[in-house]
């Protein structure tokens, strides 16, 4: 059975880039909601509902057809914001020389990749996430629609930014971009740096 993860800091922690009440509805009731679903999706296969989340994921095709896509909606939104939550810090810090170099790499520096990351996210259609992943210890970033998760895709996720109206809405209502600009305040590169291959 799933359970709805302890944030790694208070709702309020991310003052004023994300405001305590979308922090509290976000976590409570919508990731909250993706939580209850997939369990109870789940509720009649005893061979998946123990299984860790990624690993469902990484082979969605082996799942049985009949829950295939509630699994990959459910389950996706419960991964995604796990470690979206993980992603963040209200504590202030800077990419390591690791995080430094191989971002550096892929994208030229740490600004041409926050400039190419956040027009991905501002112009992603519709509901979804945009992701710095890595694999074969080649980065990029990427998209993906509402709930898919990159892990489906045999990616590392290093860094997830939900695009989801209920995200942002209460304080940013349609400006999109401004949110995604207050959120690289709270971007944790300590995370990045301890989940880069």
């Amino acid at each position: 059975m799933y359970k709805l993860p302890t944030l790694p800091y208070e709702y309020n922690d991310l003052e004023p880039y994300i405001d305590q009440e979308t922090m509290k509805i976000h976590h409570t009731k919508h990731h909250q909601g993706y939580v209850d679903k997939l369990n109870d999706v789940l509720k009649d296969f005893e061979n998946l509902k123990e299984k860790p989340i990624e690993e469902l994921l990484k082979n969605p095709e082996d799942l049985p057809s009949e829950i295939r896509s509630k699994v990959i909606n459910f389950g996706g939104g419960h991964l995604n914001h796990s470690l979206f939550w993980q992603m963040m810090t209200p504590e202030k810090n800077e990419p390591d020389d690791k995080v430094k170099k191989a971002i550096s790499t892929g994208f030229g520096s740490i600004d041409n990749f926050k400039n190419i990351f956040s027009d991905k996210a501002t112009t992603l259609f519709g509901s979804g996430w945009t992701w710095l992943v890595q694999k074969n210890n080649t980065l990029e970033i990427t998209t993906t629609q509402n709930q898919d998760s990159p892990v489906s895709k045999a990616y590392t996720v290093l860094l997830g930014l939900d695009l989801w109206e209920h995200a942002y809405y209460l304080r940013y209502q349609n400006r999109r971009a401004e949110y995604i600009e207050a959120w690289w305040n709270v971007v944790d590169w300590n995370k990045i740096a301890e989940l880069l291959g």
